[in-house]
Order: structure tokens, then sequence, then C-alpha cells
């Protein structure tokens, strides 16, 4: 059977006019975003989150469970919220011209949930459909604030990835590193729950952190005697764990074992990152240097890391704090750009839109991760592994 849509070919919506609806649902948070680009501008018409921290807190974790059960609750509220805050800025439903959603990498009960909305709200719509990989979403989020020139340098740091990527355009990226074993956020959040900071942990984390002494504990650093851009943090966390368990008796010991981790933390993301930008080739006159995830949102992360861009002659480049951390925005913007590559057989193939499936696990460089025995379980351990 041949399901039959509109032809976008004949819509009067050329590349650079565009209007995307955007749903994420790969962790715990659930989010839709209406994002239009017009003549260049990328213009953010709505953005709407529901946070589950109250339900996950007291378990100082996600509960997979959990997590998508409030998904199903909460997206189709969260949907005519997004499209209603849409329309007080001009917008209208018929200038749709795609629905963008995540199919992972992540929670796959979360992810099935969001991609099975998008693809009824896509099909009732006769819309296509595109299967956004969560962190191309978070690779290309800084555009929605203002344009970035490819090639740029991208440090992609969250709770469950760390990796330092040649972004060369939309779809074509080359992995210089990663993590081998625990992420970044996932080492702030586990650290965090050791000393009972409770949850979200990096948050937490970052404030204890601001009252005390960076210097107090000497901690680890990982995979010295390497010279390429892989991450290491178990071995932090466990040093971290061992002095919690063993010096940390009053609030100030706390507070500086805060403030050494999150130096920790901070250096091996500077040490990676410089490796990378003398090895890092680009035709620009002053190269992005782009920090993106959920960790980018941390203070003294991004201070070291703007430093450091500063140092090697490359201009620093973040997201807007509201999309550091999981949103739709992104997921939308992300789509959008994936759409404009498309040819018009592409727009119009309903039924291999429909055919998109949740995936757990999505490197964005698929041949770099089957390449070598490192890659091919590098970064695995977080929830959006």
């Amino acid at each position: 059977m041949t399901l039959a849509i509109s032809d976008p070919s004949q819509k009067s919506a050329p590349d650079d006019d565009l209007c995307v609806l955007g749903v994420e649902s790969s962790c715990d948070e659930t989010a839709v975003s209406v994002v239009r680009k017009r003549g260049g501008q990328v213009e953010v018409l709505s953005s709407v989150i529901h946070s589950q921290i109250a339900a996950h807190a007291v378990y100082g974790g996600v509960v997979p469970e959990i997590a998508a059960r409030s998904h199903v609750e909460t997206i189709d509220d969260l949907c005519r919220r997004a499209l209603s805050e849409a329309k007080t800025k001009g917008f209208d439903e018929a200038e749709l011209d795609a629905v963008a959603a995540t199919a992972g990498p992540g929670l796959i009960g979360g992810v099935m949930v969001g991609l099975s909305f998008a693809k009824g709200f896509a099909l009732a719509r006769g819309l296509p459909l595109i299967g956004v990989n969560h962190l191309e979403g978070h690779a290309l989020s800084p555009l929605l604030a203002e344009p970035v020139a490819f090639p740029y340098l991208l440090l992609l740091v969250s709770g469950g990835h760390c990796q330092l990527l040649n972004v060369r355009g939309v779809g074509d990226y080359e992995r210089l590193g990663t993590t081998i074993d625990d992420a970044a956020g996932e080492a702030f959040d586990k650290i965090a729950k050791v000393l009972g900071l409770g949850y979200p942990g990096g948050p937490a984390l970052e404030k204890c952190a601001a009252e005390g002494d960076a210097t107090r504990f000497v901690l680890p650093r990982a995979l010295l005697g390497r010279k390429d851009c892989d991450f290491s943090f178990s071995g932090l966390k466990t040093a971290a764990a061992k002095v919690a368990t063993d010096q940390v008796k009053t609030p100030q010991d706390r507070a500086d074992l805060c403030a050494s981790v999150q130096a920790a933390i901070a250096r091996q993301l500077c040490e990676r990152s410089e490796r990378a930008m003398t090895a890092f080739t680009h035709g620009n006159t002053k190269p992005a240097f782009v920090v993106a995830g959920g960790v980018a949102a941390n203070k003294t992360v991004r201070a070291e890391l703007t430093k450091l861009a500063d140092k090697h002659g490359f201009r620093f480049v973040a997201p807007p704090m509201a999309y550091c951390t999981d949103n739709a925005a992104m997921i939308a913007l992300a789509g959008l750009e994936r759409f404009s590559l498309m040819d018009a057989d592409e727009r119009s193939d309903m039924m291999g839109s429909m055919a998109t499936v949740a995936r757990p696990r999505w490197p964005l460089d698929e041949a770099a991760a089957t390449a070598s025995p490192v890659h091919k379980v590098s970064g695995r351990k977080g929830a959006k592994a």
C-alpha cells in the first residue's frame, strides 16, 4: 500500500525557508520545539521541556521505566503547548515542513515513546519524519544562537558522552577522541552521589565546589603515557570515592573534594582538547572551538576551555545555557538541516521515514566506531551510550 502525502517539492518553502517540529525523549527530559529558518536566520519559536528530576531524585539517578512512563504521560500536552507558544510569534501549523525526533542514542524506552509520537503526528498531517541522532543535535546546537562556519572542532561533553570531533558539515563528522570508559558528566554525577549531594549531581557538585580549595586533594591524571585525544574518568571516580570515604569528615572537606574533582575534570578536558587543536586542519583564519552538552554549562569547565581556545587562536563557542542540556530545539534544528539537504524524492518518501527505528546506540561517525577495538566500545556506559 502506498501512503500519499502532499509533495514538499511543490510547497513554497525553499531551503532557506523551513519550519520543523522537534521531539526529544532520550533520557529524563521530555521536550518539544518549533524551529524556523528564514534567509539563513534560525529562530526558536517555542521550546517546551518537562524535567523528571523530582521523579528520579529519590533513587539518586535515572530509572528507565519511570522515565519512559513520564514521557508517555506528558508528551501530548507538551506538543500542544509548543505549538500554542509558537503561534504567539506568528507561526501557523501549515508552515511545518517536517517533524524531527530523536531516534537514538538513549534509553530505548524513552526514545521509542518520542519517536512513535512523532511518527503519529507526521502521519496524521502528511509530513515527512526525520530521525535525528541526539549527538548531532548537540553538535549543531550552537547554530541556534549564531552562525558557525564549518569545519569546527567540537568537544561534546555530557552525562553519557565525551568526544572530540572534527565537524566538517551536517552529517560529516570525524572522531578525534572519545572516552574509553566513563563520560565526564557521569563522573560528576557519581562522585556527587558518593558525597551525598543529591540528584542531579553535576550542578550540586559545582555549587559545593564554589566554597572549596581545588588544590587540597591530589587526584590521578588519566592516560598520561598516551598521546591521543581519548578520555578516561573511571580512575578519577574511584579515587574520589576513596578520598570521600577516608578523608571527608566536615562540610569543608566535602567542598574541597568537589573543587578538586571539578578541577581534575576540567584539566583533562583541556589537555585532550589542546592535543586536538594542534591536529585540527582547517581553512579558517580563526576556527571555532565548540563545546556542547550538559557539562558545557559548568562555569569552571567553560572558563578553562575559553582560556585554552584563546591561547591557540580559536573562537570559543557554546550554546546558550538553555540549549546545553537536552532540549528539542537542537533536535528540530538538526532535522531542519538534514531536510534542507534532501531532494524531492527523499522528502516525499513517507514509507521510508516511517521505517525509522529507535536505536539505543548510534555513533555520529559510524565508520570510526567500527574501525578499531578501542572505539568499538568507547563511551557505552552512559545513559545515552
